[in-house]
């Protein structure tokens, strides 16, 4: 047990697709980008995703939503159901996917298909409902959260996450968090149906921007009669109002990656914060704080593929990476370590293990399999911390996390032309070594700065606490 509450995720769930490439030339036929040497890896996608990042939280998570017997369903049960329990509900058609056609980390296109939407409610989900000690909504439209209104009405859940083509939330919910263009149109449908012609433009005219966010929140709060409304600014952070008096909680730090999934991120983290007992802005804080580290180590490509462990996605899209620069005949180097006090003998390990190669693919052990190697006291610092710390070194290219004790699965999935440790291995054995010559790869040491370690610095900081 984690010591975290359970969390009942109510929503529609969609099957998200990636097929990332390289594009150096346009088609012949037409002026479009030809992607090549894609490499294609699904994830969770819409309330499936939210749920998905609430259970890799440590929490005990069921998912409720509408699923098929189609392929598509079948392959979102089987990337959820290691993580959470499922409860499905019938569906008119199939399950929703939506894929993105990604050239050099960027998408280029995307494509939708699959129309289902919740029939009824069961029997099973009403009853995981009752049973509930918290609950969020992640209403994509697709009438999950329509169904079971009723049952929804009675207990109030803490996170409302509302969509355009959705229905309200329920009266007494505890928060509700539109993105900026959603709180727009809904204040802005408000606004028509008072008969109010210049509605939210008059504010915008009149005002700032967070002038017009403000006075949107306040009347969405007023008018679906909940608690609290915040309405998330992407690199911004997000503006809470409870009626009045905003507060706007910025983010921790400015990241330009895929926002790809953030929305969701905020909204089952503010959630797990409530369901735990957080105060509402203590959890939107820990919520903007959560989103933020999530767009930093790489947002929603970086669940592409095998699940990392621990609940901390892995930095950037390390299958894409190798693909590109493969694709222009380029030399991939990966290292591996636990980083968990970052100190200047790893920061000069990485510079020297980029300098050899045209890429660099850092691979970090999880938490878990930290703790089975220095003990219970370690890490420091968590994943999501140390993966952060990594990616914001101009001479790391990617970041990729496993959770064995060696890396030497994660090795033959990527497969890099050299695989570097510190010299402080000289003498040791080295597995990975025997495994990289499978593929005609090479395995160095490097010199390693004398005397620096993260053990080192944590005994250096308790003789000074002393």
């Amino acid at each position: 047990m984690t010591g975290k509450a359970p969390l009942v995720v109510v929503g529609d769930a969609l099957l998200d697709r990636d097929l990332t490439g390289h594009a150096d030339r346009l088609a012949p036929d037409a002026p479009v980008p030809v992607v090549a040497d894609c490499a294609e890896r699904t994830r969770p996608g819409g309330a499936a995703l939210a749920a998905y990042l609430a259970a890799r939280d440590g929490r005990d998570v069921t998912l409720v939503t509408g699923l098929d017997d189609g392929p598509a369903s079948r392959e979102l049960r089987r990337l959820l159901e290691p993580w959470l329990t499922v409860v499905a509900l019938p569906t008119t058609g199939g399950l929703p996917e939506k894929t993105r056609v990604l050239a050099q980390g960027r998408p280029v296109v995307r494509l939708d298909r699959g129309s289902g939407r919740v029939r009824e409610a069961t029997d099973e989900a009403r009853a995981v409902l009752r049973d509930a000690s918290a609950v969020l909504v992640s209403d994509y439209g697709r009438g999950a959260a329509d169904a079971l209104r009723d049952e929804l009405a009675r207990r109030p859940p803490v996170v409302w996450d509302p969509h355009p083509r959705g229905g309200p939330p329920v009266p007494g919910t505890r928060l509700v968090t539109p993105a900026r263009s959603e709180a727009h149109h809904f204040a802005a449908a408000l606004a028509e149906e008072a008969g109010d012609a210049e509605g939210g433009a008059g504010a915008r005219a009149s005002g700032s921007e967070l002038r017009t966010v403000a006075h949107e929140a306040s009347a969405l709060v007023r008018h679906w009669r909940v608690a609290a409304v915040t309405v998330t600014l992407g690199a911004r952070g997000a503006l809470l109002s409870y009626g009045e008096h905003p507060l706007l909680v910025p983010v921790t730090a400015a990241h330009h990656g895929d926002p790809c999934g953030a929305g969701d991120r905020f909204a089952g983290a503010a959630a797990g914060l409530l369901a735990d007992g957080a105060l509402v802005g203590e959890a939107v804080e820990g919520a903007v704080t959560a989103a933020t580290a999530f767009v930093g180590a790489g947002g929603a490509a970086g669940l592409l593929g095998p699940p990392h462990a621990d609940g901390a996605p892995g930095g950037g899209d390390p299958a894409g990476l190798i693909a590109r620069v493969r694709a222009t005949g380029g030399t991939v180097v990966a290292a591996g370590g636990c980083f968990d006090l970052l100190h200047a003998g790893h920061v000069g390990l990485l510079q020297a293990a980029r300098r050899i190669g045209d890429c660099l693919v850092v691979c970090v052990n999880s938490d878990s399999s930290v703790r089975r190697r220095k003990g219970g006291s370690r890490p420091v610092n968590p994943l999501a911390d140390r993966v952060r710390v990594l990616r914001a070194l101009a001479c790391v290219d990617a970041v990729a996390v496993f959770d064995e004790d060696t890396p030497e699965r994660l090795l033959a999935e990527l497969r890099p032309d050299v695989w570097v440790k510190g010299g402080d291995y000289a003498g040791a054995e080295l597995p990975e070594a025997v495994l990289l010559e499978e593929w005609g790869g090479q395995a160095v040491l490097l010199p390693y700065l004398d005397g620096r370690s993260s053990t080192t610095l944590m005994a250096r900081a308790a003789e000074g606490a002393r």
